[in-house]
């Protein structure tokens, strides 16, 4: 009989902690997440802050703390951490407790290896007590963004033509031809487009003359990248470390134009992460730090799924009213006969193209 009442005792000591240490045990617990950063680049170091705080008199024996985060996020590993990962996504469990009234941080270290544009907006917590007899879950919304834009590249990574390019910019920069300021005719030098002819200055002379423009002081860049690896490509990449390396190109001059004080802006064949914001998908040329995070912003969010043939993009570039002369940096890992003749109706309109070609270096389009 003593027994009996022995094992009855236990079971309301059982019945009773469960009440007091589970059933409720999530009921006063916050939690945050949040990053040292809200931007970076792919190769960067930051740090992932949690801060789990139990306002409850009682403690919470066994907290189990789930989330699901990018697999291109690298974690350095933990005791109390399991990871599991995939090719998209890794899971993060954690199994820890909790004291009374207590607030602990728990601060990550993260490699990021890749660039995007990533959220991490949900958490689950799932408490208990001793002996497992409650088990209640929380599912805790945070709406966290972390952007990693692409990696900057030194200069002893870029082709030898890359400083030519960005100086000749830079001295026209105080000289270059304004299509639409005229100061008068000259004579026609191999070269010239057609539109240039000024034809009733030709039939006065007997000779072919060309409109003479005048000079901007302030050329503006248009950085468009393709990512059709080849020709015959469409829809997925499938040589996604190709794009990579282009992105990282496009990055880097957009970078230095930025803090040279020039204008550039980003546009590419490529369809957007959901998450970024629609306006990036095509950048216009403007100045300064802000305008760089939305051109790196717009280069964290591109995905490996091509929107449009390159060619049609430099025609829809070619077929836009500009009021002035652009500098079309063009980042292509090929060039096919398609996008050199895309490539000279933007210079009919006046507009100067030169290209990255990732296997030849950066060199000059002549359409």
């Amino acid at each position: 009989m003593a027994v009996l009442w022995l094992f009855l005792a236990c079971g309301i000591v059982v019945v009773l902690q469960g009440l007091v240490l589970g059933k409720y045990s999530l009921r006063k617990l916050n939690y945050d997440r949040h990053f040292s950063t809200r931007t970076c680049h792919a190769g960067d170091s930051i740090e992932m802050v949690e801060i789990i705080e139990n306002n409850r008199r009682v403690p919470i024996p066994w907290l189990r703390l789930e989330a699901m985060l990018p697999a291109s996020l690298g974690f350095k590993r933990s005791k109390e951490t399991w990871v599991s990962e995939g090719d998209i996504y890794q899971n993060h469990t954690s199994f820890f407790s909790l004291p009374a009234r207590t607030r602990i941080t728990r601060t990550h270290q993260i490699h990021c290896r890749g660039r995007g544009i990533f959220r991490m907006d949900t958490a689950t917590m799932t408490g208990s007590d001793l002996f497992a007899l409650y088990t209640p879950s929380l599912q805790v919304t945070l709406s966290k963004r972390l952007v990693v834009y692409p990696s900057l590249l030194s200069d002893g990574d870029l082709p030898s033509s890359w400083k030519t390019w960005q100086g000749e910019l830079a001295v026209r920069r105080w000289i270059v031809e304004d299509p639409f300021l005229f100061t008068g005719v000259r004579s026609y030098a191999p070269g010239d487009a057609m539109n240039r002819i000024h034809w009733k200055a030709s039939a006065r002379s007997g000779e072919l003359q060309v409109h003479q423009h005048g000079y901007s002081a302030d050329p503006k860049a248009m950085i468009l990248l393709n990512i059709e690896v080849t020709e015959q490509m469409w829809n997925v990449v499938t040589k996604p470390e190709i794009v990579e390396e282009a992105l990282s190109y496009a990055a880097t001059c957009a970078a230095a134009l930025i803090h040279q004080g020039m204008a550039a802006g980003f546009a590419s064949n490529a369809y957007l992460s959901p998450h970024a914001d629609a306006r990036l998908t095509r950048l216009a040329p403007d100045y300064g730090l802000p305008h760089l995070g939305d051109l790196l912003e717009a280069m964290a969010a591109v995905e490996m799924k091509v929107c449009r043939p390159f060619h049609e993009q430099l025609r829809l570039e070619a077929a836009a009213e500009a009021a002035e002369t652009i500098d079309y940096l063009l980042v292509t890992p090929h060039i096919s006969p398609a996008i050199r003749e895309a490539a000279q109706q933007l210079e009919l309109k006046g507009h100067r193209v030169s290209v990255v070609d990732l296997n030849a270096g950066l060199k000059e389009a002549e359409a």
